[in-house]
């Protein structure tokens, strides 16, 4: 099953929006083509609708001669399944926050945030799939009597591949890289956690089981073969071929900042989430509620577009004269406060102008990644350079902003669909381990733009603009957020 003298592997992306498929050269990672189909909006969504997306994104014989395909898909949501591998209530994602006081009731029940850290490696929060265990628990005690299983959105879309179309009981599996989000997986022990099921749920009920970087999870009814898949974060690590010293910020609606370590990390404040990565080493994460969502939110308040928002931003001075917004406009997951909403400080006469309030939102947006990447070095995170992915990555006011706020090097890599070729890679991964090699595809890096560091001293003063107006307005997020919703 070859297109020529190719071998061909596939990668999903089924994110919060959309589910995005790249058919990849094995060998070379070259992208030989790709199909998309978007999702509904809002925080829950019947896990029909990923799947009814993942064959309108792969209509037109985009899969053919596909040999291995892999799924990465959105963290932490939750998806229940009754005795016959059926559905039980659409899935909560984890943008959904209404399981924020179930989060704080477990912190106090095992003990409080350092006990959930050392347990987990993260501290839940209203994102993770065991909070929304108990939510379920709590407030839908008809249908949680049903469930027999929990899965996470790859999983279950792995399952689906494998069952063409049919999830069989008990055969689902996930990966080491996903597995930590539903805060009952450790990465450190590699071992579920099934105490901590039971507190959630009130019993125990069935979990995937977890396959390592390179296994695969079976065949498809099309003879494909299928990789373990990963999360979506996992997945961009896979896909941008990170090393020590490479942190990334990706700018999608949500803002995440992660990088690559040898050994698990725990925080208990909360701030960065232990995770492992698809390949064996460990993935210490922070993840941001608002990110590409700010700009596009603050284009319309002045009645442009994103272009019209560089220019603006661009055209005023840093430090926005004095405007600073903190821009918790869906609530913020870090710091944790999920009944949050967007701040304009400091606001004068004088600085009242478009330019200030554009300059204003993209600075904000990054001072709360900056905040993220900070407590990454604070798990012994070295920072080389920034690597900016994304859909904002592409502003050109972030790329020229950016390297004063974090205080590096930024490099902005080719605008690819790095998750998707993430999960295509892992593929490749496993189909050369099949035929008995093991060695990780060396896939060549894509092109890319660098920017060089900025005037630090001036983005030290935006930052430290932003801290104060963030500390007056909720006391203490920047240092403890697990413990702001208490």
């Amino acid at each position: 099953m070859t297109s020529g003298r190719r071998t061909l592997v596939a990668g999903v992306d089924s994110s919060t929006q959309s589910t995005k498929v790249v058919v990849c050269d094995a060998e070379t990672g070259e992208v030989v083509r790709q199909g998309s189909a978007s999702h509904p909006g809002g925080t829950e969504i019947h896990p029909d609708r990923w799947w009814q997306a993942v064959q309108q994104a792969t209509t037109g014989g985009l899969l053919d001669e596909v040999q291995a395909i892999a799924v990465a898909g959105q963290q932490h949501g939750m998806v229940t399944l009754d005795d016959a591998g059926q559905v039980v209530r659409p899935a909560l994602l984890w943008n959904d926050t209404r399981s924020s006081s179930a989060a704080r009731d477990l912190l106090d029940e095992l003990g409080g945030p350092a006990a959930w850290a050392d347990a987990v490696g993260s501290v839940p929060l209203a994102a993770f799939t065991v909070t929304k265990l108990r939510w379920m628990a709590e407030h839908e005690p008809d249908l949680a009597v049903r469930v027999r299983e929990v899965l996470l959105p790859h999983d279950w879309l792995t399952a689906r591949i494998l069952g063409d179309g049919l999830v069989h009981p008990g055969t689902a599996v996930t990966d080491r890289g996903d597995a930590p989000g539903a805060g009952y997986w450790s990465p450190a022990t590699r071992q579920y956690r099934p105490d901590l099921i039971e507190l959630a749920f009130g019993r125990l009920i069935g979990t995937p089981r977890v396959l390592g970087p390179y296994e695969a999870a079976g065949e498809s009814a099309a003879g494909m073969l299928v990789a373990a898949g990963t999360g979506d974060n996992m997945g961009a690590a896979l896909g941008l071929g990170l090393e020590p010293g490479d942190v990334v910020v990706s700018l999608g609606p949500s803002g995440t900042v992660f990088g690559v370590h040898a050994a698990p990390t725990t925080d208990e404040t909360g701030t960065v989430a232990g995770f492992a990565d698809a390949t064996g080493r460990f993935l210490p994460l922070v993840c941001t509620l608002n990110a590409a969502r700010v700009l596009t939110a603050a284009a319309a308040m002045l009645g442009t577009d994103l272009v019209g928002l560089d220019r603006l931003a661009m055209s005023a001075q840093p430090g926005a004269g004095g405007l600073v917004l903190l821009p918790y406009l869906d609530g913020e997951r870090t710091p944790d406060l999920p009944d949050a909403t967007g701040t304009l400080g400091g606001l004068t006469r004088t600085n009242a102008t478009p330019a200030n309030l554009a300059r204003a939102a993209v600075e904000g947006m990054l001072c709360g990644l900056a905040d993220g990447m900070d407590a990454l070095k604070g798990q012994g995170l070295q920072t080389r350079r920034v690597l900016l992915i994304g859909g904002a990555a592409r502003s050109l006011a972030v790329q020229e902003i950016a390297p004063s706020i974090f205080s590096a090097p930024v490099k902005v890599p080719a605008p690819l669909e790095y998750v998707a070729i993430g999960a295509a890679r892992q593929a490749a991964w496993a189909l050369a381990s099949h035929a008995g090699r093991a060695d990780q595809p060396n896939w060549t890096s894509q092109a890319s733009t660098v920017r060089p560091l900025g005037d630090s001293a001036a983005g030290e003063r935006v930052r430290a603009a932003y801290g104060e107006v963030r500390e007056t307005i909720h006391p203490h997020s920047g240092s403890h957020p697990s413990a702001i919703a208490r």
